[in-house]
């Protein structure tokens, strides 16, 4: 074998490890270093929003040419998680959405319409489904992005949006294995613990990836939690749990969730993740959105959390600590999975097209009594603040229910009683005399106690106001509510036609 000190062996395996790198970077034009990287065998990158601009094709084309072998991933379910529509908002149906009006003819025609559009931008990879089944209702993370809380209605959509997806030339990577929906705590600040039985996790959590692997699924991305029962090491890194993916058949692509989320970057560094990742049985390896760190990122931060995971794992294959045919084995599976995609297509065809519209607005559900059609309406948003997987506060939700009209942001969590009633006489205020109609837009109703509380407030000073609701549904809230189950611009664009106009 080859050693550091050796500078042909160590171009090498320098290129043996981009062979399994996919990272994020920073702008909108392929920058010079990613460019190099790419001619020197790198796997591909990541997409995220501030990737975007009108020529976007342009940039996939730029990435191509460097190297025609290249993965393009993107995070496109729909609802409340976009990239291609990040500044407007998604006008796809989203997971929860589906689960709500399981028809899996519209989850099948959604996921082609998502691969339509990823393949429109340049893109190769879809990164979902999401097939965790979200049996925590407290899940910060997952929550509507989820098709619901019961394993045999995840599965059967799963496996269809699975086969609307990659009928169009783009590969699937489900998502996040062996399940991210029994935790109460997200994996980009912490690292999630599942106890319990594991017998009932398996039956509960992983058979939605059965499903999604059965009906074809090219890649599986994993997910930074730990389960006591199978180790001590979180999902990405252990290789008992990568392991189940192959004892079920599944001889695709194994990705990991990015390794810049706190999960593995506090815990045993994007380096020391890479390789144990690699020696579990991982494949591709996301390094991340650059951006994450917010204002402590660094300039070149796209570039330093490359080179943190690449030169770990030369520094681990130079030295033994890493085996170079278990690296080798994992680019092969990535390189034959570009060739085949690149193959198909040539001969794919384009998704029909589908009511998008149509399907958020049979997906939504009412409690309560709407009343008579508005003539407007002035918008309290109570929703809790974005994280890094869901931007849950999204301006464009607002805009697509007031459409202009007056509309005030707070906290719930933070504000006073003061500012509370405040709030309230600024949405009554702003009402009267117009014949508008206050709705207090929420996504947390069903767990969060300041949320709940608003509600209550706003109602005993308005009794015909409206809720909606984006996040998952909830009860007793003493308003008529709309259920939307996304922080979508469709989603509020539909709420919004059955208060204004309209109340069937």
């Amino acid at each position: 074998m080859t050693t550091e000190h050796d500078p042909a062996g160590a171009d090498e395996l320098a290129r043996l490890a981009n062979g399994v790198l996919w990272p994020g970077f920073l702008g909108a034009e392929l920058p010079d270093w990613l460019a190099a990287e790419l001619r020197d065998g790198l796997a591909g990158v990541v997409y995220f929003a501030q990737n975007l601009s009108p020529h976007l094709e342009r940039l996939s084309a730029a990435i191509h040419e460097a190297n025609p072998r290249a993965l393009i991933g993107v995070d496109e379910e729909g609802g409340s998680v976009t990239r291609l529509e990040t500044l407007a908002g998604s006008t796809a149906p989203g997971a929860a959405q589906l689960g709500a009006l399981d028809d899996l003819a519209a989850t099948r025609a959604t996921g082609a319409e998502l691969a339509r559009r990823v393949r429109e931008a340049g893109a190769d990879v879809l990164i979902g489904p999401v097939a965790d089944v979200n049996t925590d209702p407290r899940n910060p993370v997952i929550g509507v992005r989820a098709f619901g809380a019961q394993t045999a209605l995840v599965s059967r959509h799963a496996a269809a949006e699975v086969e609307g997806i990659q009928g169009t030339g783009v590969a699937a990577c489900v998502k996040h294995f062996p399940g991210h929906g029994d935790t109460a705590l997200d994996s980009h600040h912490d690292l999630p613990r599942i106890t319990g039985d594991p017998v009932e996790f398996d039956r509960v959590h992983i058979e939605p990836f059965r499903a999604a692997i059965a009906a074809g699924a090219r890649s599986v991305m994993t997910a930074h939690l730990v389960v006591p029962a199978w180790g001590e090491e979180p999902a990405t890194l252990n290789p008992r749990v990568l392991g189940m993916l192959r004892a079920e058949g599944f001889d695709g692509v194994i990705v990991t969730d990015a390794l810049d989320m706190a999960a593995i970057r506090e815990s045993v560094g994007i380096g020391g993740g890479a390789v144990r990742a690699l020696a579990a049985g991982a494949d591709l390896l996301c390094v991340g959105n650059p951006t994450n760190p917010g204002d402590a990122a660094a300039p070149d931060q796209d570039q330093r959390d490359f080179h943190a995971a690449r030169d770990a794992i030369v520094q681990a294959l130079a030295d033994g600590t890493l085996s170079v045919q278990r690296v080798a084995e994992a680019a092969a599976r990535v390189a034959r999975l570009a060739d085949e995609l690149a193959a198909e297509r040539t001969g794919s065809s384009a998704a029909e097209p589908v009511d998008l519209g149509g399907i958020v607005a049979r997906s939504l559900t009412v409690q309560g009594d709407l009343g008579s059609p508005a003539a407007g309406l002035v918008v309290l948003d109570a929703r809790r603040r974005a994280t890094l997987a869901v931007d849950s506060a999204a301006s464009y939700v607002v805009e697509a229910l007031a459409e202009g009209e007056w509309s005030r942001r707070i906290d719930t969590e933070r504000a006073t009683a003061d500012e509370v009633a405040a709030a309230i006489a600024g949405a009554r205020s702003a009402a009267a005399g117009g014949g508008s109609r206050i709705v207090v837009l929420v996504d947390r109703i069903d767990t969060d106690p300041s949320q709940r509380g608003f509600v209550a407030a706003v109602g005993e000073a308005a009794p015909d106001a409206v809720v909606v609701n984006v996040g998952l549904p909830g009860t007793g809230s003493g308003l008529a509510v709309i259920d939307v189950r996304a922080s979508s611009s469709l989603g509020a664009q539909a709420a919004r036609a059955l208060l204004v106009g309209r109340a069937d």
